[in-house]
């Protein structure tokens, strides 16, 4: 198994009201799962779950405020070929944006 880079890593800080719950989770696990790799997510306690997974981000208790940390899974993409640097940071950047957004204005 390939492990991820640190490079594609990025932070995000939470900015809806709830956090990283219900409509903000749904809304960031279905851009995950529309990766063309997958995905993870780092809560504030240092936890690390697949950003494709609404159970899996819900449990992670992110609140307003907290800083996540998004980064791909893995170097290679869901086809086996090595990970594009390019796309990786397109689609990590896509990501943080919808953690940044404030979903309840």
């Amino acid at each position: 198994m390939t492990t991820p880079t640190a490079l594609n890593a990025r932070e995000a800080v939470v900015a809806s009201a709830v956090g990283l719950h219900a409509r903000p989770a749904s809304v960031f696990v279905a851009a995950a799962a529309a990766a063309p790799f997958a995905v993870q997510i780092t809560g504030p306690s240092g936890k690390t779950v697949n950003a494709a997974s609404l159970l899996s981000v819900l449990a992670l208790g992110v609140q307003h405020g907290e800083r996540v940390v998004i980064a791909p899974a893995l170097s290679v993409d869901r086809n086996g070929a090595e990970l594009d640097p390019a796309v990786a940071a397109e689609v990590i950047a896509d990501l943080v944006a919808i953690v940044e957004h404030n979903h309840d204005a």
